[in-house]
């Protein structure tokens, strides 16, 4: 499980999970406590943490820059209860989007100064592929053909003072009609494009380390898309 918090990836990972040609610069091995001016920097691994000591590492990553540190990663043997609760930690909120094509481009949007791609918040009752899809042709004024899921990705912000913590579904899709296609203005959507390889690789430059791990994950997928 890989949650983006303040856009740093956290990891909770068993021993298995652990990449073996991965090298962590900053080892912690049951550690009792994070001091005020715990040095974080590229890669962190830290083992058998403590709930306490969770608890404040949540609180620095949310809290603090950090601009050195690249990603931490928790190492445990306990890896369910140690996910539940981080989660139990925050406000549990639930979205869905979709990466859609069309040939060999896929379709971004540009909101809050920022590449993304579209989603939004469940409605009641709906399942994930239901909010995707109704998400995805609202906000891009298209209409959209179900594919496979991507994955699932977390991460967290603030909003009235709370921590939230926002678990959003992803799928792949296909354009069926973008005769009409348009961004939705009253959800902060200030554009909208079919984009190319290469040039959402750009485009990812300028958006959310979340979207980054996510086009991988698409790529990975739907590995036809990098041929243009």
């Amino acid at each position: 499980m890989r949650i983006f918090v303040n856009d740093k990836p956290l990891d909770i990972a068993s021993s298995e999970d652990l990449p073996k040609e991965k090298t962590y610069e900053c080892v912690y091995d049951h550690p009792v406590d994070l001091p005020g001016t715990f040095d974080f920097h590229d890669d962190v691994l830290i083992i058998e943490p403590s709930k306490d000591v969770i608890i404040k590492l949540l609180y620095l990553l949310r809290t603090r820059k950090l601009k050195n540190l690249d990603s931490v990663t928790i190492l445990t043997s306990r890896k369910k209860e140690i996910k539940d609760f981080i989660k139990s930690r925050f406000t549990v909120i639930k979205a869905a989007g979709g990466i859609v094509t069309k040939s060999q481009k896929v379709l971004f949007i540009f909101r809050l100064g920022k590449w993304d791609l579209p989603k939004g918040k469940f409605d009641k009752g709906e399942t994930p592929e239901e909010c995707a899809i109704r998400e995805v042709e609202e906000e891009c004024g298209i209409q959209v053909k179900l594919g496979p899921e991507i994955c699932k990705t977390w991460h967290t912000y603030t909003h009235n003072r709370k921590s939230i913590l926002k678990k959003t579904y992803w799928y792949a899709m296909e354009n069926v009609n973008d005769a009409d296609m348009k961004p939705q203005k009253e959800e902060g959507i200030e554009d909208i494009r079919w984009l190319r390889h290469h040039e959402a690789k750009i485009a990812l430059v300028n958006s959310y380390p979340s979207m980054r791990y996510l086009y991988k994950k698409f790529l990975k997928l739907v590995p036809k898309v990098q041929t243009s």
